[in-house]
């Protein structure tokens, strides 16, 4: 049986790239956000690299809703812009999309996980 999820939250975009360097993906990225913000829906996007292998670099947007996702990454532009600039770039991007989970209730409580011991869990939030 699989879980239904409540389609409230922030959409959080992951496009994922193996590098030969890692500064060779700035300009791909910088261009990827530049053109994701005249979308709607687009909050915000930052870019990062692994501490562990940094030929791995990944772009996080954050959007309103999985929609705006969708017509940002389907867009001709954004297909034009992941294919372009490839050849410091190793095979193809990685392409997924997350649901922000809340932490807070909607009556301001944080989430408790019942595994925890009482004495561990979080107090209640002020409002």
């Amino acid at each position: 049986m699989q879980a239904r999820v409540k389609e409230d939250g922030m959409i959080k975009g992951i496009i994922g790239y193996k590098v030969l360097d890692y500064k060779d993906a700035e300009p791909i990225f910088m261009q990827l956000r530049s053109h994701a913000m005249q979308y709607k829906g687009f909050v915000t996007a930052e870019n990062l690299v692994s501490e562990g292998d940094f030929s791995v670099v990944i772009m996080i947007s954050t959007w309103e809703t999985i929609e705006n996702w969708r017509t940002w990454v389907g867009s001709k532009g954004t297909l034009e812009l992941l294919q372009q600039d490839r050849i410091d770039v190793t095979g193809t991007p990685r392409i997924t999309a997350y649901r922000t989970m809340p932490t807070v209730s909607s009556r301001g409580t944080l989430i408790r996980r019942r595994s925890l011991p009482p004495q561990s869990r979080a107090l209640v939030l002020q409002k």
